[in-house]
């Protein structure tokens, strides 16, 4: 559907332009509308378009390692969304869904050479847009930086492994050292006290029965405790390497981004420069 220079002027963006540049940006764009879940791009899709938020809301989300779905963006009215894949003419790495009925501007590097051509200062509003992206882009590295390995390790716990780890956890403990010492003296106080009648008379034969059956129990639980600490820094050491190699390919993406951004920039102060040059040539007289 056409693009009305009323609806254009709604946008930030294109709010500068006077009314003829306006009027030859509103015959090239087109007004997309969206019903309540409808996908307007998915991941992997070529980014021939970029679009600019009218009304509406929309989830911008991509997936990471573990197939599971990131929050990357919710574009306010006036913003853009896709833009980095339009630039760059590559796949969107993001997938766009209209949360409710929405209604976009839809924008091609066409349309924003056309842009560029009419109004050059433009271009800050759109490293302004691709700024907060980037910004947005390494909240995100940061937020999948922080995931807790504790909570990871919990919920691969079973009801053994908490059973292993608390009682190896109370048998190092002052406490147990404390009870248990309590516990022998009072035994054979009481057994000697007794003389006669002691249910376990010196040497403490019943007693080093029970001793021997602890040790035998306790050693093993403490010993399935140690593998659950090998096992936990296993983890850690994983979760490490997936932190570092998450950072490294953003990075990567990132830098590739930038240096994309630089290029576009530089086209776009070469024809700046060439537009100054014809504008400051003087008129041939005949």
């Amino acid at each position: 559907m056409a693009c009305k220079v009323e609806e254009l002027r709604q946008i930030p963006l294109f709010a500068l332009l006077d009314d003829e540049e306006i009027a030859v940006l509103a015959a090239q764009v087109e007004v997309k509308k969206f019903a309540t879940r409808q996908r307007i791009y998915k991941l992997g899709e070529p980014g021939k378009h970029a679009y600019v938020m009218m009304s509406g809301t929309v989830r911008v989300t991509t997936v990471d390692r573990d197939h599971q779905e990131v929050l990357v963006d919710e574009p306010r009215d006036g913003e853009f969304f896709g833009f980095a894949s339009m630039l760059e003419d590559t796949p969107h790495q993001t997938t766009a869904l209209a949360m409710e009925e929405t209604t976009c501007v839809e924008v091609s590097r066409d349309d924003i050479a056309a842009l560029l051509q009419q109004k050059p200062m433009a271009g800050m509003d759109m490293l302004t847009v691709v700024s907060r992206q980037f910004h947005a882009s390494q909240e995100l590295v940061r937020l999948r930086a922080s995931r807790n390995s504790n909570d990871v390790i919990e919920e691969e716990m079973g009801f053994g492994d908490r059973i292993a780890d608390s009682v190896a956890r109370f048998g190092g403990s002052w406490t147990f050292i404390i009870l248990f010492g309590a516990t022998l003296v009072i035994y054979a106080s009481v057994n000697i006290a007794l003389k006669g009648r002691a249910w376990d008379p010196y040497p403490f034969i019943l007693l080093n029965l029970f001793l021997s059956m602890l040790a035998a129990i306790q050693a093993p639980v403490i010993m399935m405790s140690q593998n659950r600490q090998d096992t936990k820094d296993r983890v850690r050491g994983e979760l490490d390497y997936d932190v570092n190699l998450r950072a490294e390919s953003e990075i990567q993406n990132l830098s590739s981004k930038l240096n994309l951004l630089t290029e576009k920039i530089g086209d776009v102060d070469d024809l700046l420069r060439d537009q100054l040059k014809l504008n400051n040539q003087p008129d041939r007289v005949p």
